[in-house]
């Protein structure tokens, strides 16, 4: 996450703190206020400290339940100004590409549960060192980025640790056509599909390969990861960092029909492995 986001998200729960603090009821307390708005004191305590999002239904049940129902109109401003995060690649980009690998480092940490969909390329936390060089090499010659390519590509792998980890769950999903795509040599890409097989194996990764003759009732359209309760996805000129509800719901539903038209298991071996004899690398 930025550190501008966090930092305004930790700003917003400073002044969710101070609406509690002076409550015509005389102060508040969190347990006090958790108990009027029968929510978890969890939930209180994360509100406050910046690591959790409030909704507008939150802030409005706040502000009533803490007497200040005028502060309703300035929460949910700031709220608005941090719910779509706009991370310009020109921006990110201009200390190198590691920065930007180890932010989503953090990001995939602090997730417990995963999901991403894929058209174009193999996601970043199941690709092999040389796929993941090609991959960064042609976004750094497309920004003309400073070339930290082999720092970058370290920081990628590091994401793969979580894959062994028993309490986090990835669901990914990839189009049959991103695992054709010459984004690399053959030879890398052919090892990058044995690397796609060894994955439908591990019991903390469900990979499902949505196949090019599959029917589908949505288009593929664009990649995106959601990270709990958070969407991240990417344009040619921008990232976007989404945690606003509607968005959040619509990027499940997308998530979810495409699952409807994935293979799992031994089929999406198949899949992969037709693929893999195409490219006629031993």
């Amino acid at each position: 996450m930025s550190t501008d986001y966090q930092r305004a998200r930790e700003e917003l729960g400073r002044r969710l703190r101070e609406l509690r603090a002076q409550s015509p009821r005389g102060g508040l307390t969190g347990t006090a206020l958790a108990r009027l708005l029968d929510w978890p004191q969890s939930k209180i305590s994360k509100l406050e400290n910046g690591r959790q999002t409030p909704s507008a239904e939150d802030l409005r049940a706040w502000v009533d339940a803490t007497g200040h129902p005028e502060a309703y109109e300035e929460l949910h401003a700031r709220l608005r100004g941090f719910e779509s995060h706009i991370r310009s690649w020109r921006r990110q980009l201009a200390a190198g590409q590691r920065p930007v690998q180890e932010a989503h480092n953090v990001a995939q940490a602090n997730a417990t549960v995963l999901r991403a969909w894929e058209s174009s390329w193999i996601v970043g936390v199941l690709q092999t060192p040389d796929y993941a060089r090609a991959i960064l090499s042609s976004f750094a010659e497309l920004h003309q980025t400073p070339r930290d390519i082999e720092e970058a590509v370290r920081s990628r792998m590091r994401r793969q640790e979580g894959l062994y980890d028993a309490g986090r769950r990835y669901h990914i999903l990839l189009w049959e056509g991103a695992l054709y795509a010459r984004v690399c040599p053959p030879e890398v890409l052919a090892a990058q599909l044995d690397r796609l097989m060894g994955a439908v194996g591990m019991d903390t990764v469900r990979l499902g390969i949505v196949p090019l003759d599959a029917p589908l009732r949505l288009p593929p359209g664009n990649g995106f990861w959601i990270y709990d309760d958070r969407v991240i996805t990417e344009t040619w000129h921008a990232e976007l960092w989404l945690e606003d509800a509607d968005t959040l719901a619509t990027h499940l539903r997308v998530w979810e029909t495409l699952h409807q038209s994935a293979a799992y298991g031994a089929d999406a071996q198949r899949i992969i492995s037709h693929v893999r004899r195409s490219l006629g690398v031993a």
